[in-house]
């Protein structure tokens, strides 16, 4: 059997709603399948504004209803794009499924926007993370995780947290002490982006070796690492004449200190970008004097062909009665936990509450917490594993475990998300 343990995972939980939290903010939740697959955040003075409708992507799914016979839920219709996405390569699938991730691309956003406010604004990592849609559905595979929702929260939050991260090291960073940081495998991948060839690469390559190699300024202060004084940059100027000639593959003529300075400068600048690249929006202009956006540019209509052989995938009665016997399995593994367990679980998942929040409303220790739910965790782990072995014949390899403990960390969110919205307990949130 193909597919794997995260295809059934999903099949039986229902939607969780991104846009309810609590009902305290101002953005309303899309109504109705069109609506989810063809509108689109609108942001003012860094504050959700409402959302915008794309009139083609519109007009794409309603075709699309129009020709399914059966009422169907938003994450099929993900599942659905993603296919013609996949074996299409199609700009209006990618651009559906860009409007479906919207809500939970933004309340992801919402979260780090809070916790660093001083860094980036709540539009700012929104769009750091929706531009790298093409990346989360390059790894996304619904044989392990049919719920993209849940996969692409856990995606958007690694996103910008690494884009956070790469941003903080380049801004506290002087370009002379970013050199210095910067390993040789991501230079020469700052040069590639910046569109320079192998022979101008390989130079500016050496010559950065040898500035790293002669100049190492005062180590207690790299941040703030200040510009080579003359005798330095001469110093950098004559090793590299010297190592030029068995070092470079098609050796140059011998260069002077400015042609040297320039090339490390120029790698400089081309690792910041690198590192801190400039995210555009889907509705940013094509062009300065055109009021056109990049969402014009979509093809209007779009082959259906592989409507019917995902609605039949769906019907399957066999994959039907996996999903809920996975579902039960889950659930009569924690309701076999003592009660502290499942009072964790239910704080920590459906509050999301911290580690730190959770220890304190327990009134124990973080690292007890933590303990705690590395253990919970890994007893049901062992109960997917057991089950997916038995009832699926997929052999426990290490691989399988690793996508197996992703798609129950989403399903423990969806799950206790759920539970929330339908009984809230009291207060708290990682917001």
């Amino acid at each position: 059997m193909r597919q794997g343990i995260g295809f059934w995972l999903y099949g039986c939980i229902i939607e969780i709603s991104y846009a309810s939290n609590n009902g305290n903010y101002s953005m309303q939740p899309r109504q109705g399948i069109v609506e989810i697959f063809s509108t689109f955040v609108q942001f003012e003075a860094d504050q959700f504004s409402g959302w915008a409708t794309d009139a083609k992507l519109r007009r794409s799914m309603k075709v699309c209803l129009e020709e399914s016979s059966t009422q169907r839920s938003d994450t099929f219709w993900a599942l659905y794009w993603y296919e013609v996405w996949q074996t299409q390569s199609s700009a209006v699938a990618i651009a559906h499924l860009s409007a479906y991730l919207q809500e939970v691309c933004y309340w992801t956003a919402r979260k780090f926007a809070l916790n660093f406010a001083r860094q980036s604004s709540l539009a700012d990592c929104f769009q750091m993370a929706i531009a790298h849609i093409n990346k989360i559905l390059k790894t996304f595979n619904p044989q392990y995780s049919s719920h993209l929702k849940a996969y692409a929260e856990l995606a958007f939050e690694s996103i910008i947290k690494d884009v956070l991260r790469l941003r903080r090291e380049a801004n506290i960073c002087s370009d002379w002490a970013l050199l210095h940081k910067l390993s040789r495998k991501r230079l020469v991948q700052s040069l590639q982006n910046a569109g320079f060839n192998a022979q101008t690469i390989e130079s500016y390559v050496l010559a950065w070796e040898c500035f790293k190699e002669l100049y190492t300024g005062d180590n207690t202060k790299i941040r703030q690492l200040t510009k080579p004084d003359t005798l330095t940059w001469e110093a950098i100027t004559n090793l590299y004449n010297a190592e030029r000639l068995s070092r470079l593959s098609s050796p140059t003529a011998a260069v002077n200190q400015q042609t040297i300075e320039s090339w490390v400068l120029s790698s400089a600048k081309a690792a910041r970008t690198f590192l801190y690249p400039k995210i555009v929006s889907a509705d940013a202009p094509l062009k300065e004097e055109d009021d056109g956006n990049l969402l014009d540019i979509l093809p209007a209509n779009l082959p259906t062909s592989l409507l019917t052989e995902i609605i039949e995938q769906e019907e399957a009665a066999n994959t039907r009665n996996q999903q809920a016997q996975l579902d039960q399995v889950l659930h009569q593994a924690i309701a076999a936990m003592d009660a502290k367990s499942q009072e964790l679980l239910q704080v920590y998942y459906g509050q999301k509450l911290t580690q730190t929040e959770v220890a304190a409303q327990l009134e124990i220790k973080q690292y007890t917490v933590s303990r705690r739910l590395s253990s919970i965790k890994k007893s049901l782990l062992l109960t997917l594993t057991q089950w997916s072995q038995n009832t699926l014949h997929i052999s426990p390899k290490s691989d399988v475990i690793d996508a197996i403990n992703t798609s129950l960390e989403e399903w423990l969110k969806v799950q206790y998300s759920h539970t929330q919205i339908n009984n809230p307990l009291r207060g708290g949130s990682r917001e």
